[in-house]
């Protein structure tokens, strides 16, 4: 089976492949999820400063550049939507908003069922709700000038962090403030519904902006990877400013700790939940830089990571089935019954699970295992127009 497949006209290949480098690095957090015990003494290491664990934690750190990657393309990617065929702002906007509200019932249901294999579970609401509902924003948004939106993008990931001490009284208006600000068990007469994850606010600011840089990546521009190296790297530096001063944008501060492993530790273990201003400058800027270097970049590997990117939405719901297929037969083998582990991740028995090197195999494994699903994915999409395939 080849590695490549014909490119569609003007498909810009550099956003598939840094799509496709997140999505493989998403299976190893996902794998480690699913093949390891969420509290085990080794996962509780890798927080703990004075544990010895930090190969976990920076398995755990590298995979946080995942999500908002993701989001951020999605973002220009919903511009290109429009731009590569000219089609109408009406014409966009129908289509975010069915995307958007089509991704919120896929998490609420088959993404929420490959997390547990249990219908009773309640679901986790992570990125493809969060994507869901930023489409759903972006909806209303495409309607504003492009400079307005970027502005409206950027207050919102920038100011967000200033709502970190608010915490508004028991009332009725608690639940959106847990779907907005604070991650949090939604409940509905006292039963526990849905575990928000990612709250609203901050992904919904990095879609807008990602629609508003969309204009860059329109047509060959050979100072384009120029200004993503610059662009990236402000952002990091202005996540190192911010995080050496401990003055803004984490509720998390660093300190110097015992060891120079624990004091590194501390350092980058900003806040995902909700995620932070500096979290999002930590992970963006480096993405940024590489989007520009991924335009040069090319061979077999780039051709199997531009496969990937190209059907995410396929890769992302299959690996879950797929890795928690492999993390519900690693139980069995170790002797745990099937109803033991037909559950989420965070109920799974105390005692099962891999170690840390057995997750870098499962993960080796998963990925390997997905290529020729996604080749042959991406081939029916190359070959086809038909309108439900821009929704899968």
């Amino acid at each position: 089976m080849g590695a490549t497949v014909p490119a569609r006209k003007n498909r810009l290949n550099s956003i598939d492949m840094l799509r496709g480098v997140v999505l493989v690095i998403m299976a190893l957090d996902h794998v480690r999820d699913m093949v390891t015990h969420p509290l085990s003494s080794d996962y509780s290491a890798a927080i703990d400063f004075a544990g010895s664990a930090g190969a976990l934690f920076f398995t755990r750190w590298i995979t946080h550049f995942c999500a908002p990657t993701f989001v951020l393309l999605a973002g220009v990617s919903a511009f290109l939507y429009g731009a590569t065929r000219q089609r109408s702002t009406g014409e966009i906007a129908r289509f975010l908003a069915s995307r958007g509200v089509w991704l919120v019932f896929i998490e609420l249901t088959v993404v929420a069922f490959a997390w547990s294999f249990n219908l009773h579970s309640i679901p986790f609401l992570q990125v493809i709700w969060a994507i869901g509902w930023s489409m759903i924003a972006l909806f209303a948004l495409v309607w504003l000038p492009r400079s307005v939106i970027a502005s409206i993008g950027m207050v919102m990931i920038v100011a967000h962090n200033g709502l970190d001490g608010f915490q508004p009284p028991p009332s009725e208006a608690s639940p959106l403030w847990m779907l907005l600000h604070i991650p949090g068990t939604l409940t509905v007469g006292g039963t526990p519904v849905a575990l928000i994850i990612y709250p609203l606010i901050p992904w919904i600011g990095v879609m807008a902006l990602g629609y508003a840089i969309g204009p860059y990546f329109v047509g060959p521009n050979p100072e384009r990877p120029k200004r993503l190296l610059i662009t990236g790297a402000v952002l990091l530096l202005s996540f190192l400013l911010l995080r050496l001063t401990n003055l803004y944008g984490d509720p998390t501060v660093w300190a110097v700790q015992q060891t120079s492993t624990a004091t590194i530790i501390s350092f980058l273990n900003v806040t995902k939940y909700p995620v932070s201003l500096q979290f999002l400058l930590m992970t963006l800027g480096p993405s940024l830089m590489l989007l520009g270097w991924c335009e040069r970049f090319t061979g077999r590997a780039a051709a199997i990571l531009v496969t990937i990117g190209r059907v995410s939405f396929f890769y992302y719901v299959l690996h879950l089935y797929l890795i928690h297929a492999i993390g519900v037969s690693i139980g069995i083998y170790q002797g745990f019954a099937l109803h033991e582990m037909a559950v989420s991740f965070l109920e799974i028995p105390t005692k099962f699970g891999l170690s840390l090197g057995g997750v870098y195999i499962v993960w080796v494994v998963t990925v390997v295992a997905m290529y020729p699903a996604c080749a042959w994915f991406a081939g029916v999409k190359a070959r086809r127009r038909d309108w439900w395939l821009s929704y899968l």
